[in-house]
This record gives C-alpha cells, sequence and structure tokens, in this order.
C-alpha cells in the first residue's frame, strides 16, 4: 500500500503543471481568437 502513496505523491504534481498548462492554452487561444476576429489584419 506504500507504494500507492508514493506513486500519489509522484504523478499530483505532473497532473496539476499539465493542467494548469492546458487551461491557459486554451484562455490565450481563445482570446488570440478573439482579439483576430475583432481586429483583422486587413
Amino acid at each position: 500500500m506504500f507504494s500507492a502513496v508514493v506513486w500519489h505523491f509522484w504523478i499530483a504534481p505532473v497532473l496539476a503543471v499539465s493542467a494548469i498548462l492546458a487551461i491557459v492554452a486554451s484562455v490565450g487561444g481563445y482570446l488570440a481568437q478573439v482579439t483576430r476576429q475583432r481586429y483583422p489584419r486587413d
């Protein structure tokens, strides 16, 4: 059972960083798309 605790503490930071990066990428992509539509480059 100890290996489950070690595995949990090893994978938690990886999942947290991945989730944060996915959220930031989604928000950045949305803002880039909205800005591109609002201010076209001619």
